[in-house]
């Protein structure tokens, strides 16, 4: 899979740690904890319908066995980031049921085209103690992470094997299902969603409905990972990441040569950097918005708009200060001042600018 902007990349490998949930719990009394640590096991459990400790993944291809034997009848597989529920364990063989996750349900409400649960059956049987990592798994979440970012990278790369980045963002998933107080969990957690974003995104910008200038006319990317994201890990890095993602399912397909679009857009962008000023993305936020300022300015200049054609130019010039001043080691910086340098000399941006 090739990743953001035609190559795999990463904002950072920064460490979060829950620290306001750390607090919150050492100012309660020691009985209203237990009572409330109870309910929250007693809640996920009846979530997945299986005790937690039980689940597990596997990092291999696993063969599910109708008995431990290595002669016995094939009835399913398990593969990499997809749930098992160890039921017991016999020398090198464990019971199963295996792939347990194809029941989960991440939204009802809006179900996402990209399936976790494609091409898997529900069976009971042995596998090889090999590869499994549960929540109890010294080092689990390592392991886990560390998996998925193997997959995403060879899902990165040509001739990538077939479902690696599915793979990944099952793996990366289960680091923050299974070691939610890891300092991993939220980097995984936004890497699972990641992924998953720019495999639908890919989808379905080849279909004819991706040209429509309306947001509304084209399948929606999936959100419901990201706006999980936001909300069990508000106020980090990650969640000003999954903002910025989000922002395409509004952006339009194809401007048509009319300033509607580009109008909408450079509010946007210029909104979401003002939201997250320390975002990782904010400085492309506001070189997005000042590109579109610079469009919008030849775009009124062929309506004979002149006015506002000169005030799309201070804008332009205005972000691309602004850049400068908040951003000034970035590349979006430099970008915007060749932006707001063109539409200064009223040279088209996009189009031919030959006089």
């Amino acid at each position: 899979m090739m990743g953001r902007h035609g190559m795999v990349w990463r904002y950072g490998t920064g460490l979060v740690l829950a620290w306001g949930v750390a607090v919150g719990l050492a100012q309660r009394p020691e009985s209203v904890i237990q009572k409330q640590e109870a309910a929250l096991q007693k809640k996920d459990k009846d979530k997945s319908g299986y005790d937690r400790s039980a689940r597990a993944t596997v990092l291999h291809e696993a063969i599910v066995y109708v008995t431990a034997d290595n002669d016995a009848q094939h009835i399913a597989l398990v593969t990499p980031g997809h749930e098992v529920v160890v039921v017991e364990r016999n020398g090198p063989w464990i019971r199963v049921f295996a792939n347990t996750d194809i029941a989960d349900r991440t939204d009802e409400n809006n179900d996402p085209a990209f399936s976790d649960q494609d091409n898997v059956t529900p069976a009971s049987g042995w596998i090889h103690d090999k590869g499994v990592v549960s929540p109890t798994t010294a080092g689990g979440d390592a392991i886990l992470f560390g998996a998925a970012a193997n997959l995403e990278y060879e899902a990165s790369q040509p001739h990538a094997p077939k479902d690696a980045a599915t793979q990944a963002h099952l793996l990366y998933r289960r680091v923050a299902d299974y070691f939610p107080e890891s300092p991993l969990a939220a980097e995984a957690a936004w890497r699972s969603a990641d992924v998953r974003w720019q495999l639908e995104k890919r989808d379905i910008s080849s279909l004819p409905s991706a040209k429509e200038q309306e947001a509304y006319l084209r399948p929606q990317i999936y959100e419901g990972d990201m706006k999980r994201l936001m909300k069990q890990y508000p106020g980090t890095k990650y969640a000003a990441l999954a903002a910025f993602d989000l922002l395409d399912n509004k952006l339009c397909g194809d401007w048509q040569g009319l300033p509607k679009c580009p109008e909408m857009e450079a509010t946007m962008y210029e909104k979401y950097a003002k939201q997250f000023p320390d975002g990782p993305r904010s400085a492309e936020a506001l070189y997005n918005a000042a590109y579109r300022q610079g469009v919008l300015a030849g775009m009124y200049l062929v309506d004979d708009e002149k006015k506002r054609s000169d005030e799309a130019v201070a804008r332009a010039k205005a972000l691309a200060d602004e850049l400068r001043a908040e951003y000034p080691k970035s590349d979006f910086t430099a970008r915007a001042a060749s932006i707001a340098f063109l539409v200064q000399q009223d040279i088209p941006i996009e189009g031919n600018g030959r006089d």
